[in-house]
């Protein structure tokens, strides 16, 4: 128990014999529960777990037989999460001991003690960022951006860090078993708690990189999960502002988008072919193509500020 507060801990593994049991053995006493979800490793990981279970009692070893993926790991064991009695508080370790254990009070304090319903650990305003290799902290940073207009957080920073916790009274209030499967799961879990108008936050948490390899593949991540992200950002403004409340705010990105497709881009074909064949800029076309153009982005832009402050209002 941590404040009266009974916790879960869910630890996803793939291929982790190196850094599992470190990972295990950091993880403080007060947890409560530890849900281990080997995901169809190919090396000793589900044997060391199994010996580590025989260890510590608080240890249950979620097996996959196919490789699911990350997103798949952290929805069983939300899922599990949500069916055991009486755990208030799940948190997320990845098996690679990239989060440290001692984040995790500061994770735990600010979700309790100031009544949020979800709490992410934050690197990228660590002093010791520049531990992160650039490509990641440049990713992240790209990330981030977009992750504040599919998600509606726009306060919270560095998407992509796993550490974090939930209380268990709103994990059974969203539709968790939906969790993508793969990377982008963050957002989807953000993105979720909107909906439903919960209150999150980021905590900074401290940047451990050592011997763990990255499992991700830049070329397939990023189209992915911008993909994921520009479906997150549809979802969250239909099932938010039409469907559950309405708010003008969608009738200005209607009414951006409409200008982009029957208007915007139709003028820029017809810019350019009468540029090729008269030899100069037709002037009323660039004239209405540039007024388009202007208050398409003043809409957009008024969307973003009606986003931003009724989501300060939670």
């Amino acid at each position: 128990m941590y404040k009266d507060y009974s916790i879960c801990v869910i630890v996803p593994a793939y291929n982790e014999e190196t850094l599992i049991l470190k990972t295990l053995d950091g993880i403080p006493e007060y947890v409560d529960y530890i849900f281990v979800i080997n995901d169809a490793s190919t090396d000793k990981t589900l044997e060391l777990l199994q010996n580590q279970k025989q260890k510590d009692g608080r240890v249950e070893i979620i097996n996959h037989i196919k490789n699911e993926g990350l997103g798949k790991c952290i929805r069983d064991g939300y899922l599990l999460s949500k069916k055991k009695v009486g755990i208030d508080v799940t948190a997320i370790m990845d098996g690679d001991n990239q989060m440290h254990p001692r984040d995790l009070v500061n994770i735990l304090d600010k979700l309790i003690d100031e009544d949020y319903d979800y709490i992410k650990g934050n690197r990228l305003l660590h002093r010791k960022i520049a531990a992160m290799p650039k490509y990641r902290f440049i990713g992240n940073s790209i990330l981030t951006i977009l992750s504040k207009f599919a998600t509606g957080y726009y306060s919270l920073m560095d998407p992509q860090c796993a550490y974090s916790a939930i209380k268990n009274s709103a994990l059974k209030k969203i539709p968790i078993e939906k969790l993508t499967r793969g990377y982008g799961y963050n957002a989807d879990v953000l993105c979720m708690l909107n909906i439903q108008r919960y209150r999150a936050a980021d905590v900074e948490v401290e940047p451990v990189y050592g011997s763990e390899k990255s499992k991700i593949i830049l070329w397939k991540y990023i189209p992915k999960t911008s993909w994921i992200l520009i479906n997150l950002f549809f979802r969250r403004n239909w099932q938010r502002y039409i469907v559950l409340d309405f708010h003008p705010l969608v009738l200005f990105y209607m009414f951006a988008l409409f200008n982009i497709i029957f208007i915007i881009f139709p003028l820029t074909i017809r810019f350019f072919l009468l540029y090729f064949q008269i030899g100069e800029a037709p002037k009323t076309t660039l004239t209405i193509l540039s007024f388009s153009i202007l208050i398409t982005f003043q809409s957009i832009l008024f969307a973003i500020w009606m986003d931003m402050d009724y989501n300060k209002k939670k």
